[in-house]
């Protein structure tokens, strides 16, 4: 059999780790431990770090693994560079598999900026009441929001500095438009914040936000390091097949 590993904890980590199990590797899905129940893939599944990209490489070569496919969230910022380093300590083959960001249609206004920081101070000037799903993390960048009252979605519950002036709510999605319309008229909303993360499950805020006629504002995704890249299951499991022996 084939050992593969698949950093996941995204949607579309969880589908290529069930497809390259029909396709005869084994597979074994790396979780970062940060949501407290995560949906679990097939195969099997490790949660938490590896200890840098010396305990990344470490662990490559001591589980035999002869291909690493990289199917993090856009924003996970550390495990990017500690994959391309270990892979290539290891000399296991690395490919990225990415969800494309999302594109502008007629009617948005969007507002891009560089960092949680600069979208606390773009959201202070555009809005009253502002739907935030930026994620858990990095919420006290909008600690600075003395005016503005927050609405902020997260699965888990995020730990302080929080705004002063907010409501969490815990959810996870997919959301449909309608109810994120709902939302935003319910508690009225008038701009929406939240981070270039791509894909279809979250993306109806946008077309609700579009409808609306509210500004969004978008954080820009972090630089990645240069690695082969694929945008679907079917091109990860072809890339692999290309790569390594083994599948069926």
């Amino acid at each position: 059999m084939t050992n593969l590993l698949i950093l996941g904890g995204t949607y579309q980590a969880r589908e290529c780790a069930q497809t390259l199990l029909t396709h005869g590797f084994t597979v074994t899905s790396s979780l970062a431990g940060r949501v407290a129940e995560p949906r679990l893939p097939a195969g099997e599944v490790r949660i938490g770090g590896f200890g840098g990209p010396t305990g990344m490489a470490q662990w490559l070569h001591e589980n035999r693994i002869a291909a690493v496919v990289d199917a993090t969230h856009p924003f996970a910022e550390r495990i990017g560079p500690s994959a391309v380093t270990a892979c290539g300590s290891a000399g296991v083959p690395l490919v990225r598999l990415y969800r494309p960001g999302w594109q502008p249609e007629a009617g948005d206004r969007w507002h891009w900026v560089e960092s949680l920081d600069a979208a606390a101070r773009v959201t202070a000037r555009l809005a009253d009441r502002a739907f935030v799903t930026t994620g858990r993390q990095g919420l006290g960048a909008f600690t600075v929001l003395t005016r503005t009252w927050l609405l902020i979605r997260c699965v888990d519950s995020p730990a302080p500095p929080l705004p002063p002036h907010h409501r969490v709510i815990l959810s996870r999605g997919p959301y449909e438009v309608a109810d994120e319309r709902a939302l935003m008229l319910r508690h009225d909303i008038d701009a929406l914040v939240t981070k270039d993360s791509g894909g279809s499950l979250t993306r109806g805020k946008l077309t609700a936000a579009r409808e609306l006629g509210l500004p969004v504002v978008i954080v820009s995704r972090p630089q990645r390091p240069e690695t082969p890249s694929v945008a679907s299951t079917a091109e990860a499991v072809q890339w692999i097949t290309d790569h390594v022996s083994g599948g069926s």
